[in-house]
């Protein structure tokens, strides 16, 4: 897991999860790439980490035609 991917990668290689970045190349408020440090936590343990790690990103892999947070399910 230290192949510098893009965010279309990420999502298509880790789909519907919570992921940690590292490395993280963006361009404004977007992620252009990044390299993948975890794919096997949840949220709450991602959170814990960036406690100690703040160079650490975290994100779900929300597929772009859903909407993420309490619509999840509903396509737009």
């Amino acid at each position: 897991m230290d192949k510098r991917m893009t965010m279309d990668e990420i999502k298509s290689k880790y789909p519907d999860q919570w992921v940690g970045l590292t490395d993280v190349e963006r361009d404004g408020v977007d992620v252009l790439s990044a390299v993948v440090k975890y794919s096997d936590k949840t949220q709450s343990e991602l959170t814990m980490i960036q406690i100690d790690d703040d160079s650490l990103y975290s994100c779900y892999t929300c597929p772009d035609h859903l909407a993420p947070l309490g619509m999840v399910g509903y396509g737009l």
